[in-house]
């Protein structure tokens, strides 16, 4: 069996990852994506991006895939970029060591 890798969000922001080789899976709401990451989490996928609109809908349903060692969920810029990514790779940061050592202003 192959690694899995694949892709939420809105189909036109997720359009190019198909041509790569990346499942893709259009939705327009948190409900949708919900429902394909508990499919993906059950078909062991191992990563799963997510546009950060979408992540943003379904932050809390999220948090209890980040203890879990596969599916990574990996959220991703759409046309909007948000920041949501970022800020959550920052909060992981500070949980693991303590610090803000990626971002902090000097």
């Amino acid at each position: 069996m192959t690694d899995r890798i694949g892709i939420i969000g809105d189909p036109d922001s997720i359009l190019a990852f198909k041509a790569i080789g990346v499942e893709t899976f259009g939705v327009s709401t948190g409900v949708e994506a919900k429902a394909y990451i508990k499919e993906m989490t059950q078909k062991k996928f191992k990563v799963i991006f997510i546009t950060e609109r979408i992540a943003m809908e379904i932050e809390e349903f999220l948090q209890k895939y980040k203890s879990m060692t596969y599916p990574a969920i990996i959220p991703i810029p759409s046309g909007e970029a948000t920041g949501f990514g970022m800020n959550g790779i920052r909060r992981d940061m500070e949980k693991a060591i303590g610090a803000d050592i990626l971002f902090r202003k000097d």
